[in-house]
């Protein structure tokens, strides 16, 4: 894949996800999967999706035992990341990201050292766009039902790492 394509996919991952608040994080569990909701940092889109964390937390001890993660987005149109995530604690990238609003979520600051920034590489992403809700009832009933949905055109996969 040339540099250009590359770039050209980031910059459509970039818009769908930008005005994306909220974002699911699934992480590798011993029972299985399990996901939850993370706030979306306002950072230009470059490859890596960005979140702080506790360490006290479940997702926090999941990722230490499993890097491969899934991040969600449901807005404007339906985005899925796929990636390897790592726990960051550089106390300048947190100062960089940090706001007065996790200051409220977390009760603390950014140079507390429970605090951590859990960054995830993102490997691919498939993305479905709205508008045709027709075609977005037949993928979903061809996914349901076994068959193949590559017929109704409504998503996208693109490669990010290779």
């Amino acid at each position: 894949m040339s540099n250009m394509m590359k770039q050209e996919e980031m910059e459509t991952l970039r818009e769908l996800i930008k005005d994306v608040d909220t974002a699911m994080l699934t992480t590798v569990t011993e029972e299985g999967l399990v996901s939850r909701p993370m706030k979306t940092q306002e950072v230009e889109f470059a490859g890596d999706l960005w979140f702080f964390t506790k360490k006290e937390t479940n997702k926090y001890e999941e990722i230490i035992h499993d890097q491969d993660v899934n991040v969600a987005y449901a807005g404007k149109s339906y985005v899925s990341v796929r990636g390897r995530a790592e726990i960051v604690e550089d106390l300048d990238k947190k100062k960089e990201l940090w706001s007065k609003a996790y200051e409220k979520i977390m009760q603390t600051s950014y140079d507390d050292p429970n605090v951590v920034l859990i960054k995830v590489k993102a490997e691919a992403a498939e993305y479905w766009e709205t508008g045709n809700f027709t075609k977005k009832i037949a993928f979903l009933y061809k996914r349901m039902t076994g068959q193949s949905s590559k017929s109704t055109d409504v998503n996208e996969t693109v490669e990010l790492n290779k």
